[in-house]
């Protein structure tokens, strides 16, 4: 049974909906997205809310009622909030600066990495902090993830590039896992 699905989109102040099969509009303060909404699920608007229909009950409808509700969640939540990712570098040396739509990260390479920023996408670093911001969600998940790659975090030393909420599990060394005297 599909719980997400069933609950209603609420359309907060200054956010409009138009739904012209097979897209659903939204426009907000931060911008506007659209939404593909395939068969066999249907949108309705309606007293400032969007609810994601099913025809029947079969297995398949269900989940595409749950991952277009999502979905359109999701575009509500980034034209009037936005999204935001924050990545921390860690290691003596490492640092990452903005320049123009180009982000330069200096992580432990002979040369610096260069990450050219995408359209509709915002990155600012304050301190060994980089903060991602957009109102696509999956962009910006998707940029995070990419930058991270550049330089994964390590067990040993800890250093990389991770998500501030990740906690990155540490060894032990080859001295203090050997037990030497």
């Amino acid at each position: 049974m599909s719980r997400i699905g069933k609950l209603p989109v609420s359309l907060p102040k200054g956010v409009e909906a138009k739904w012209q099969e097979p897209v659903l509009a939204v426009k907000g303060p931060k911008g506007d997205l659209a939404v593909e909404v395939k068969k066999p699920c249907d949108v309705v608007i309606e007293e400032g809310e969007i609810k994601i229909t099913r025809p029947d009950d079969s297995r398949q409808s269900k989940s595409f009622q749950g991952l277009y509700r999502s979905l359109a969640n999701n575009a509500v939540l980034g034209v009037s909030e936005g999204f935001e990712r924050r990545l921390e570098i860690i290691g003596v040396g490492y640092k990452a600066e903005v320049a123009g739509d180009i982000l330069k990260l200096s992580v432990g390479y002979a040369f610096p990495k260069e990450f050219p920023i995408p359209q509709g996408i915002n990155i600012e670093v304050q301190g060994q902090q980089v903060v991602i911001t957009g109102i696509n969600k999956q962009q910006v998940g998707n940029v995070a993830a990419r930058i991270r790659a550049y330089r994964p975090p390590e067990p040993y030393k800890g250093k990389g590039i991770k998500y501030i909420e990740e906690q990155v599990r540490r060894k032990a060394g080859k001295a203090a896992a050997g037990g030497a005297k």
